[in-house]
C-alpha cells in the first residue's frame, strides 16, 4: 500500500536572504487542496519563507498562472497544487499529461517550482497524499520548490568566464605572464 512506503527526504535548505514563494491551488477538490495547502504552508514556514496564495478553477490554470506571476511578478519559486481524479472520460489524460508538461516547461525556462498536482485514481488515494500528517504531497512540493531556489542562487553567482575582462583587470596569458585588459 502507497501508505506505507518511505522515501528519503533531503534537508531543508538555509537561506542567507529571504525567499518569497508563490502558492498556485485549485481548489477543486477542496478537502484535498486544503491538506495539499497545509502542507506546503508547514514547509515553508519551516525554511523562513514568506508566501501568498492564489486560487485558480482547476489544475489547467495552474501552468499559466505561474508564467503571469514568473514574467510580471518578483517570486524567487512556485508551488503548484491541485488534484485530478480519474473519471470515465479521457479528460484526466488531457488535464493530467497538459499540467505536468505545462509546468515541466517553465521549470525547463528557469522556474523554481515544486508539482503537487495530484494524478489519482480515486478519492481515498488523494485524501491519503494530501494528508499533511501522511504522505504530504503539498509539503514535498513546497521543498521541491525551496530546493531549486536554493540551487538557482548557488549558480546565479558564478561565472564561466566566457567574455571580456572589465577594464584595468589582468588577464593570465597562455605563456604565464600577464597583460592588463583593453576593455
Amino acid at each position: 500500500m502507497a501508505q506505507a512506503e518511505t522515501h528519503h527526504e533531503l534537508p531543508l535548505p538555509r537561506f542567507e536572504k529571504p525567499v518569497k514563494v508563490l502558492i498556485v491551488q485549485s481548489p477543486y477538490y477542496k478537502d484535498i487542496a486544503d491538506g495539499l495547502l497545509t502542507g506546503a504552508k508547514a514547509v515553508l514556514e519551516a525554511a523562513g519563507a514568506s508566501f501568498e496564495v492564489v486560487h485558480v478553477p482547476g489544475a489547467l490554470e495552474i501552468p499559466p498562472a505561474i508564467r503571469i506571476a514568473h514574467v510580471q511578478s518578483n517570486f524567487d519559486g512556485y508551488v503548484a497544487l491541485g488534484c485530478v481524479i480519474r473519471g470515465e472520460t479521457s479528460h484526466y489524460e488531457t488535464v493530467c499529461n497538459d499540467s505536468s508538461h505545462g509546468l515541466m516547461l517553465l521549470g525547463l525556462q528557469g522556474a523554481c517550482l515544486g508539482n503537487g498536482i495530484l494524478t489519482v485514481e480515486n478519492k481515498d488515494q488523494a485524501l491519503v497524499r494530501a494528508d499533511p500528517e501522511g504522505q504530504n504531497k503539498g509539503g514535498g512540493a513546497a521543498a521541491a520548490a525551496l530546493h531549486l531556489i536554493a540551487l538557482s542562487r548557488r549558480y546565479a553567482t558564478q561565472t564561466k568566464g566566457v567574455g571580456f575582462k572589465p577594464r584595468g583587470e589582468t588577464i593570465q596569458l597562455a605563456d604565464g605572464g600577464e597583460s592588463p585588459s583593453r576593455a
